[in-house]
């Protein structure tokens, strides 16, 4: 029997993804498929609810590998490209349905996707085979069924940036946070000892807006996760070599794994 609540990592990997393209690095042409890495997304699945967490430009692809045939909303962290133009594709999600699609995203992410998005969001889009967004701004915590939801405000570069807490009855709370550079202490406080955290860990080396491993490290050690897992990796990472070097609890995520 599935479990009733279950993240898969449909893409771990930074802007770029990984290989990248003209990259001979020992990363870029590795054999072991865990440092394959399409863009940055999760699906969750709670009993029979199924959301998905952005739309990257990878979603077709990652949808087709883990047969995701149905989605209950579209959850939006920020409006960076990486995470949102993969877009087009939610159409699949669409064509089984008689009313819009929710997603749910903050002010400015909204702002974005009608921006990049805006025949999908015209009064004239008519057509059953077209996306029909259905917007729904933050607002505090919001259900879907038993799965309570809540956004975590972080700080990521010069946009408004989204992770999410997950709450199901019977399952760990889970924390997903893949694009951030400093969580503010209201959000620390709220995941403080979560169960399951999934965190941005982009490189070795400091980046202006996403955390390095060592920042990443520092946040584990602040929030006190039951387990963690790292993600939004660039090529700069090899996974087996990353996970070596880690604390038990901490572990490298790689595309396809489920919790």
């Amino acid at each position: 029997m599935p479990a009733d609540f279950e993240i898969t990592f449909l893409g771990t990997g930074t802007s770029v993804g990984v290989p990248v393209i003209g990259c001979e690095c020992p990363v870029c042409t590795s054999s072991d498929p865990r440092n394959t890495r399409t863009r940055s997304s999760i699906h969750v699945r709670a009993g029979d609810i199924s959301l998905l967490v952005d739309s990257g430009p990878d979603l077709r692809e990652q949808a087709l590998r883990e047969k995701i045939t149905r989605v209950d909303a579209v959850l939006y962290t920020h409006g960076h490209v990486d995470h949102v133009v993969g877009f087009d594709e939610l159409r699949a999600f669409c064509w089984r349905r008689d009313t819009p699609l929710p997603m749910h995203g903050s002010t400015q992410t909204l702002t974005t996707l009608r921006t990049m998005f805006s025949w999908a969001f015209s009064e004239e889009n008519v057509y059953r085979g077209y996306v029909k967004p259905g917007a729904i701004e933050f607002d505090g915590p919001f259900s879907y069924g038993d799965l309570k939801v809540t956004p975590l405000l972080v700080e990521h570069g010069a946009v408004d940036t989204h992770g999410f807490l997950f709450e199901h009855p019977g399952s760990p709370p889970s924390a997903y946070i893949p694009d951030v550079k400093r969580i503010p202490q209201e959000t620390l406080d709220r995941i403080h000892q979560v169960d399951i955290l999934i965190i941005d860990s982009l490189r070795p080396s400091s980046h202006p807006t996403h955390m390095s491993v060592t920042e990443a490290l520092a946040a584990i050690e602040r929030i006190d996760p039951g387990k963690a897992w790292l993600t939004h990796l660039g090529h700069e990472n090899e996974h087996s070599q990353l996970e070596s070097t880690l604390p038990h609890r901490i572990r490298v995520a790689h595309d396809g794994l489920k919790l």
